[in-house]
């Protein structure tokens, strides 16, 4: 099988325990962690029931709004970033979800050195500690402040420049997934992601938009998995499923169909055993 984490913005009602039991009933072994969620039973608690299971854990989400986009000044920001990556050092998470903050008042210029500041002091001790940070472009329309980088280009190219080992990508398949140019540039962009986030949509998104389920949509999912694939990614790709769609399924209905989406995305793909 591909390597396909489940995202706790998923199940988000259920707790960690139903949450892994019912992952592990439909044949998954890997999780993406929410932090307020963790911060509910403590980073202790949270490895002990997922070794316990023999759960690990695809990413963290998130760190970041280094541009105060969270009322936080910089320094606070870069504070909470080093404890998140020590939180997720001791979950043995492979990738920390960075949002760089939105530009707010701030010069493009301005925002683009906050973030290369927080980074310089952010990044070693990522890479001292394991961790890769994933730095997450979203659409203008959809990025409620999270990040000023609004293209999987503009992410790719500012990643590039920054030129750290520890710094790679997060590519959200819902935010970008409409856009057939995205195919022109996987070449670029596969080498440089460390997650791939995955849910459908109709369209390009809006901040109220639903994250379907694969095969809800209009995005070609498939053809999008399959392509990063064959450009060279390993995974992790990560299912993050919010909506009325979701909760009218029920989630352990929303666990059965997206198991089957795993598999169909293995055989599609040809990922050798």
């Amino acid at each position: 099988m591909m390597h396909v984490s489940i995202s706790e913005l998923t199940t988000f009602r259920w707790d960690l325990a139903d949450e892994i039991d019912h992952l592990v009933r439909h044949g998954f072994d890997s999780i993406s962690l929410w932090r307020t969620k963790v911060s509910d039973i403590g980073v202790a608690s949270a490895k002990s029931l997922l070794q316990q299971a023999g759960v690990r854990v695809a990413s963290l989400q998130w760190a970041g709004g280094f541009t105060g986009a969270e009322g936080r000044s910089f320094c606070e920001s870069v504070d909470d970033a080093l404890e998140a990556i020590d939180a997720a050092a001791e979950l043995e998470a492979e990738v920390l979800v960075v949002h760089a903050g939105c530009r707010g008042g701030h010069t493009r210029s301005h925002a683009h050195r906050l973030l290369a500041d927080a980074l310089d002091v952010v990044a070693p001790e990522a890479f001292a500690r394991g961790v890769m940070l994933a730095l997450k472009p979203m659409h203008p329309a959809a990025a409620a402040g999270g990040s000023f980088l609004t293209s999987p280009a503009s992410a790719a190219d500012w990643v590039e420049r920054f030129d750290h080992p520890a710094v790679r990508l997060a590519l959200d398949l819902w935010h970008f997934g409409h856009d057939r140019s995205l195919f022109g540039q996987f070449g670029h962009l596969a080498p440089l992601t460390a997650l791939v986030q995955v849910a459908d949509g109709r369209g390009a998104p809006l901040a109220d938009s639903e994250r379907l389920p694969p095969g809800q949509g209009t995005h070609p999912l498939s053809a999008l998995v399959a392509e990063f694939v064959e450009q060279g990614f390993g995974g992790p790709f990560e299912l993050a499923l919010v909506g009325e769609a979701v909760e009218s399924l029920g989630y352990d209905e929303v666990l059965r169909q997206a198991s089957t989406t795993a598999a169909a995305w293995s055989r599609l793909v040809r990922v050798p055993v």
